[in-house]
C-alpha cells in the first residue's frame, strides 16, 4: 500500500500513471478530496481513470486524519493542508505546475494552493468546492452545524458500533473513523477559523479554472462568485443535480472536464467526452 511521509506525517498516496503511449512529459493532476467520510477513493472510482487514460498522470491522496493517512491530534487549518499537498508533491518530486481537482471541502484547499503557491498550480477544477465567499461564516456555519451533529450523534448514540452490530461493516468503519476524526482531533476548531477566499482574493487568481456546480446545490452561488471574480474561469452547471454531482453525475462531469484539460494540459478528448456536453 504506497506510503509517503511528507511533514512528518505517513500519507496514503495512489498514483495512476497515463497510457504508454502518452508524451514524455506528461501533465500532473491531483486529486483533493472532501471532508471526515471522504477520501481517495471517491475520486478513484470516478474520474482518475478517465484522466490518466486521456494522458496525464493522476495523483490521489488521503488527506490528514481521512482514510488511510495518519490521524494526527491536530493540524487540520486550511495552511496546514496547503503545506501538506505541498509536502507530498516534494516527496513524489513533482515541483512543476500541476493542476488540482477538488470536491467539496477540497476547494478550499486548491483556492489557498493557489494563491499560496501560483507558480505550482497550472489550473484548477472545482467540483462542487466550497472556499469562495463574500462574508466569514457563509458555509462555514452550515459545515460546522452539521459536523456538530455529526459528533453528537458519534460519540452518545454510539452510531459506529450500531452499524456494525446489525453487519454494516463498511458504514460502522466510515463512522468510527468520522468519530475519531471530529471527536478526537481539532478539526472542528480549526475548521470554525477558516476564512473564505473573498472575490478580491479570487481576482489574483491567475491560473484557468473550471467551475462545476449542481442546479439544485446549497453552495451554487460560490460557482457564480467564483466566475465574476476569477479572471479565467469556466462554470458549468449541472441540471437536477445538488451537492453530490461527482458521483451522481460522473459522466457529464467528465464530459465537460476532459475537453477542458486537453484544451489547457494537452491530454486528449476521448471521443463519447467530447459528445457529452460542454460548459457555459
Amino acid at each position: 500500500m504506497p506510503e509517503v511521509t511528507a511533514r512528518g506525517i505517513r500519507f496514503h498516496v495512489q498514483t495512476m500513471d497515463p497510457p504508454r503511449d502518452a508524451v514524455s512529459d506528461p501533465p500532473v493532476v491531483v486529486f483533493v478530496h472532501g471532508l471526515v467520510v471522504d477520501n481517495l477513493s471517491s475520486f478513484y472510482y470516478t474520474l482518475a481513470g478517465p484522466v490518466s487514460a486521456a494522458g496525464a498522470r493522476a495523483v490521489l491522496y488521503d488527506l490528514r486524519g481521512h482514510g488511510l493517512t495518519e490521524r494526527t491530534p491536530a493540524g487540520y487549518s486550511a495552511a496546514d493542508a496547503v503545506a501538506d499537498l505541498f509536502g507530498v508533491l516534494d516527496v513524489l518530486g513533482h515541483r512543476q505546475p500541476v493542476y488540482l481537482v477538488s470536491n467539496s471541502f477540497g476547494g478550499v484547499v486548491a483556492l489557498n494552493a493557489a494563491l499560496a503557491r501560483p507558480e505550482r498550480i497550472a489550473g484548477l477544477v472545482m467540483i462542487e468546492s466550497y472556499g469562495p465567499a463574500e462574508r466569514a461564516g457563509e458555509w462555514t456555519e452550515n459545515m460546522l452545524n452539521t459536523l456538530g451533529k455529526s459528533a453528537l450523534a458519534l460519540e452518545y448514540e454510539r452510531l459506529a458500533d450500531q452499524l456494525l452490530a446489525i453487519g454494516w461493516r463498511q458504514r460502522g468503519r466510515q463512522a468510527r473513523t468520522a468519530d475519531a476524526l471530529i471527536n478526537g482531533t481539532s478539526l472542528l476548531d480549526d475548521l470554525a477559523a477558516v476564512e473564505p477566499v473573498r472575490p478580491a482574493d479570487l481576482a489574483a487568481v491567475d491560473c484557468p479554472v473550471l467551475a462545476v456546480y449542481g442546479e439544485h446545490s446549497d453552495i451554487v452561488d460560490a460557482g457564480t462568485l467564483l466566475l465574476r471574480s476569477v479572471p479565467d474561469c469556466t462554470l458549468h452547471i449541472m441540471a437536477g443535480h445538488a451537492h453530490t454531482v461527482l458521483r451522481e453525475g460522473t459522466a457529464e462531469l467528465l464530459g465537460v472536464m476532459l475537453p477542458w484539460l486537453a484544451h489547457h494540459a494537452g491530454t486528449r478528448v476521448p471521443i463519447v467526452a467530447a459528445a457529452a456536453g460542454g460548459a457555459l
